[in-house]
């Protein structure tokens, strides 16, 4: 009984630590089905009596919850997939192609540039932007996604490329391959563990970077979802429900891109941690 006791222990204190996390977002979840402040007040962190799936459609329509989900979705997709794309051919330069000296070169300039806090690049960033007369569009933000992102993604998919075996490249050039052909038809596909990893990475911070957002779009059609939830509590700070049910939307995304590519998510933790 101890024994069993003992390998016991550990899923307990897994199970206790997911019951803490998912305490808070079961309380939205279910006073965003609730009727309105009254009942969240007394039931606050029961089933709800009364499912009142209204307040998902008044916060998407009437809060233009739509607007910013979309605006957020795209943004923070398009800004992903690009930051992968060119992270993963400066991976491959410095990883798989013999440059000498340059290759540890151009890879420590890519470590310095993750030194660099993001906040002391808010100035600069402002500047460039605005010289570049792409304030107050969508390309304020993703420009500036792209270039944030691509340090973490390239360190992570470089390490996931030096772990692949030399022999591969041996046989697809006695193929007759060259390095583009190379890096498309063997190496990508090989990476896309990692390639999903980092992407969920990218798309997170993407999607909930609320600073850039804030500053540098004035226009309401074109905010992001953290911004329009800021302006959505000030003009629904009464509903409580509504409230929840705009949290719910900006959490959907996250849950169904993990749920659908877990498997890949965990091969890409491990990306580079077993040498080939």
């Amino acid at each position: 009984m101890p024994r069993t006791l003992k390998k016991s222990l550990p899923h307990i204190a897994l199970l206790g630590y997911l019951l803490v996390v998912l305490f808070p977002f079961l309380f939205v979840l279910f006073s965003s089905v609730k009727k309105d402040n009254n009942s969240i007040a007394l039931n606050p962190f029961g089933i709800p009596k009364e499912f009142v799936f209204n307040n998902y459609v008044e916060a998407w329509v009437n809060a233009k919850i739509s607007t910013y989900f979309f605006n957020s979705l795209y943004i923070s997709v398009l800004a992903s997939v690009v930051s992968i794309l060119l992270a993963s051919m400066f991976a491959f330069a410095v990883t798989r192609m013999r440059q000498g000296k340059w290759n540890t070169i151009l890879f420590s300039l890519v470590l310095i540039g993750m030194l660099i806090p993001n906040n002391a690049l808010m100035l600069p960033i402002y500047t460039i932007v605005r010289k570049l007369h792409i304030l107050n569009s969508h390309w304020a933000l993703i420009i500036p996604y792209i270039a944030n992102a691509i340090p973490f993604t390239i360190i992570i998919l470089a390490a996931f490329m030096r772990s692949l075996p030399s022999e591969i490249e041996e046989a697809a050039v006695m193929d007759g391959l060259k390095a583009p052909g190379i890096f498309a038809k063997i190496i990508v596909p090989l990476t896309v563990p990692a390639m999903v990893t980092v992407f969920i990475v990218n798309f997170l911070g993407n999607w909930n970077e609320f600073l850039l957002a804030n500053y540098f779009l004035s226009n309401d059609e074109l905010r992001t979802l953290p911004v329009g939830m800021v302006q959505f509590r000030d003009q629904y700070q009464m509903n409580y429900a509504q409230m929840s049910a705009g949290i719910v939307y900006s959490v959907l995304p996250v849950v169904i891109i993990y749920a659908v590519l877990q498997e890949k998510i965990i091969e890409g933790v491990t990306a580079g941690s077993v040498k080939g």
